[in-house]
């Protein structure tokens, strides 16, 4: 097992490149599902955990897959099974993506019940009730779901969600592009994942209007063809790097990335005080002499991300005031609290809403990661923390970073990837 031992108290300054989103590159792999024949290739794909976990999985499908300098190719013309297994599936929850997929191509899909991050209940209730509008039986039988697509064909259908989601928008999506007719889902997500989706469907031949809307429609066609498509920077890893600076006092520009998707987070570190200045590709973050405390409510996009409420938490043990974290999306998601009450913080947890006390000088010990987000606000806390901190279980942060001791490096931390060995 591996941790990183980070040495705090250094300012962090300088330019950094924003690596591929995860979050986009998972349903575009799942996407290839859908082609038939020929090779795909996807530029921009982080070198990560889950991205090789997906990729072990797509290969047990029948897929054939190569990865070299961040592309993907992927040939999907030889499928020759439909079942995801638990032992890929339990590694993340992501692997919910090859449902839709498979239903639509195959007309059966079989995928374990999810794994993937440890907080709060995260219910694939909407996916099913996706495929089900769409035409297919949908039972769970052993720790597997069961869809098959009762005749011949899928059928387009209006699908409300009553809440939005960014999985079983996607998830419908792809099952909806073979599908007879029109599909029109309402309370859609926007994410800018789930119009990358899209556009990359389209490029494949697929015909969805609306796009980047609440309200898609996706008129199903009979196949789809190889394309090449290059993949949206990360931008939970754009803002973290961002905090990096913040939190430590110091300026970094972040590369590679597109202000616009970023604004609601931009605009809150402006109210902490800190110089926001964009251009095309870029933003600067010139941080303030005492930060100010800001309060965030985790939405779903536009609004400030719950991927970034842990990172959001950290930084604000650092500003002045009493501020207030709330969580809208996932209620339960602040296992990194008694973590950073560990290193010195002060913050009280009541329901889904975080009160952060500061600023605090926080001093480094051992802290254990519970998931990705929480594991980078670990890290965070470390950057600023008098000694030497200790982040263990880091395969949690390598599911969705790719190296990023490496960037804070470059930047001016001293971070050290070293293994050890847990006792039991």
């Amino acid at each position: 097992m591996e941790k990183l031992v980070i040495q705090g108290g250094r300012q962090l300054n300088g330019t950094v490149k924003t690596s591929g989103s995860k979050n986009s590159a998972l349903p575009l792999m799942a996407a290839t599902l859908l082609c038939n024949s020929g090779e795909i290739k996807l530029h921009r794909i982080p070198d990560l955990k889950d991205i090789q976990t997906f990729s072990k999985l797509l290969v047990y499908l029948g897929a054939e897959v190569s990865y070299q300098a961040n592309t993907l190719n992927i040939s999907t013309s030889n499928i020759r099974c439909v079942q995801a297994p638990y032992e890929l599936v339990k590694q993340m929850r992501a692997s919910i993506y090859v449902l839709g997929p498979l239903l639509a191509r195959f007309g059966h899909a079989s995928v374990s019940l999810p794994g993937g991050c440890a907080f709060g209940p995260r219910p694939i209730d909407l996916h099913l009730m996706a495929m089900e509008k769409l035409g297919a039986s949908v039972t769970i039988e052993k720790g597997f779901i069961e869809a098959k697509v009762k005749g011949n064909r899928l059928r387009g259908v209006q699908i409300d969600f009553p809440v939005t989601s960014v999985g079983a928008t996607g998830n419908a999506l792809m099952a909806a592009v073979f599908a007879e007719g029109i599909t029109t889902i309402n309370n859609a997500a926007v994410e800018p994942e789930i119009v990358t989706l899209c556009c990359f469907l389209n490029a494949m031949g697929a015909n969805i209007r609306k796009i980047g809307t609440p309200s898609l429609e996706i008129e199903g066609v009979d196949n789809l063809n190889a394309s090449e498509f290059t993949n949206i920077f990360d931008r939970i890893e754009a803002l973290t790097l961002l905090t990096a600076g913040a939190i430590t006092g110091g300026s970094i520009t972040v590369t590679g990335a597109d202000p616009a998707q970023l604004a609601a987070v931009l605009g809150k570190f402006e109210q902490t005080g800190c110089r926001i200045i964009t251009d095309t590709g870029s933003i600067t973050l010139e941080s303030p002499d005492m930060l100010l405390r800001t309060d965030v409510i985790a939405n779903p996009y536009p609004l400030f991300p719950t991927d970034m409420q842990a990172q959001w938490i950290a930084l604000m043990t650092q500003a002045e005031g009493v501020s207030h974290v709330i969580d809208k999306i996932y209620h339960e998601r602040f296992n990194h609290i008694p973590e950073l009450n560990r290193l010195g913080a002060h913050i009280e947890i009541r329901d889904n809403e975080a009160t952060i006390h500061g600023p605090r000088k926080l001093t480094g010990t051992k802290v254990m990661s519970t998931d990705l987000r929480a594991s980078a606000c670990l890290v965070l806390a470390g950057l600023v923390a008098q000694g030497v901190t200790e982040v263990l279980r880091i395969y949690h942060l390598d599911r969705g970073y790719e190296r990023i001791e490496k960037k804070l490096n470059s930047l001016g931390a001293a971070i050290e990837r070293v293994s050890y060995q847990e006792f039991v």
